[in-house]
């Protein structure tokens, strides 16, 4: 209590500062998440896609980011054990943010898309389990998250499968695809629009204190699906289009539609993301906050501070904008050959899977989610058009970003507690 009393602002600023590199962090490499198959397909350039990704990133992490966050992230440890030293939590979390930020800024760097939500983790795991006590941790939320390694892949990769092949098959292989896309395509987007919408209320609005329930929630996302399927056929009617001309004339031009449907579906992801993960970084930081304006006092749930979401916001936006482009370019370019309609079975498929973990709990990383959704597009077009190295770098960094979490956290909570306790 005297540590928190004495020095209660300096360690506010301190946390500040490194929740602003985690926000950075978040940014870098979590924006390939939204942009990355938008880029890769060319529907988008790598300036557009930041430019784009910057607004939406902001407007999700400023306008729905949250109004109340659990003091303890994600339930990872037991706040029991540091009600007698509240400044151990302090020091954990300081601790946490900054080694989050430094590996993601490494890992942003050598453009490999790490999970920025199982960085933070792996550090709170790392400073609570060597520092404190192992028993501080709940394993079994740990055991989960490295399960969904394998199955939150798995789960968008074989839905972006089935996405392609309908499309192949009921577009592309046909003799007219550009008259079959007349037919289908609507439907593409009356899906996309259905699951965009219920991403956006389950990820995004619910922060905005517009809690609705699953009935009125579906019935939004219904009615949305079939107003953007109606206008969608409207527009694609109007089309005009020589069907005479070459096959490959009809393929530029049915991929020219799903290009569109791209950068909307990239919005609705920008914008889901960043006001659920924005959370990483101020989680952390609105902690730290509530246990030094609490005297040390460890509550349940906080009120945000007022500058506290526009600092994580920023943060997202100056990470994005400096290094975003390093992982964009590993998820579009690197794992395999994107075209628009590829690149939206991708996107689409990793929105369907963050829609069925949310309704069921299951822990997700948006990152594996649409790593393994490109990988299923790949896959689909035969193991050789998937490009290995890039692939083998990937899951080697999801690996070891738990444990370099944990390590570096471990480092920098005993420098903090050896400053201060002097």
């Amino acid at each position: 209590m005297e540590i928190i009393n004495s020095y209660g602002i300096i360690l506010i600023v301190i946390a500040a500062a490194v929740g602003f590199l985690m926000a950075w962090g978040v940014g870098a490499n979590d924006v390939a998440n939204a942009m990355g198959t938008s880029v890769g397909s060319k529907a988008l350039t790598i300036k557009q896609a930041i430019f784009i990704a910057m607004i939406f990133e902001f407007a999700g992490a400023y306008l729905a980011g949250g109004e109340v966050t659990a003091t303890i992230r994600k339930g990872i440890i037991d706040a029991a054990y540091f009600v007698d030293t509240p400044e151990l939590l302090v020091f954990g979390m300081i601790s946490a943010l900054l080694s989050a930020g430094i590996w993601l800024a490494v890992a942003s760097y050598l453009g490999w898309p790490v999970s920025t939500t199982h960085s933070i983790i792996g550090a709170i795991v790392g400073f609570a389990a060597v520092g404190v006590s192992a028993d501080a941790v709940v394993w079994s939320k740990v055991g989960g998250i490295v399960a969904s390694w394998v199955i939150t892949p798995a789960i968008s990769g074989f839905i972006a499968y089935l996405i392609f092949i309908s499309a192949q098959r009921l577009i592309f292989d046909t003799d007219n695809p550009f008259k079959s896309a007349k037919r289908y395509v609507p439907f593409y987007m009356a899906l996309a629009g259905f699951v965009m919408a219920l991403v956006t209320i389950k990820k995004g609005l619910k922060h905005v204190g517009l809690n609705l329930s699953q009935i009125e929630g579906y019935s939004w996302a219904i009615g949305i699906a079939i107003a953007i399927g109606l206008v969608g056929r409207f527009y694609i009617n109007r089309i005009k289009f020589d069907e005479s001309l070459d096959k490959s004339m009809h393929y530029t031009n049915v991929e020219k539609v799903f290009a569109i449907l791209m950068i909307v579906t990239a919005c609705c992801m920008a914008f889901a993301h960043g006001s659920n993960d924005v959370a990483n970084a101020i989680g952390p930081l609105a902690a730290v906050v509530s246990v030094v304006n609490n005297g040390g006092e460890i509550v349940a749930k906080t009120p945000l501070e007022w500058w506290i979401l526009p600092l994580g916001a920023f943060g997202i936006v100056a990470g994005l904008a400096l290094f975003g482009h390093r992982v964009i370019r590993t998820i579009g370019k690197g794992i395999t050959h994107l075209t628009p309609s590829r690149g939206f079975a991708a996107e689409l498929a990793a929105a369907s899977t963050v829609v069925i973990a949310s309704g069921t709990g299951l822990p997700i990383s948006t990152t594996q989610t649409l790593v393994g959704a490109v990988l299923g597009v790949g896959m689909a077009r035969g193991i050789a058009a998937l490009n290995l190295g890039v692939v083998r770098n990937i899951v080697v960094s999801w690996v070891i970003t738990l444990p370099a979490g944990a390590a570096l956290s471990v480092v920098f909570f005993y420098m903090l507690k050896a400053i201060f306790t002097v």
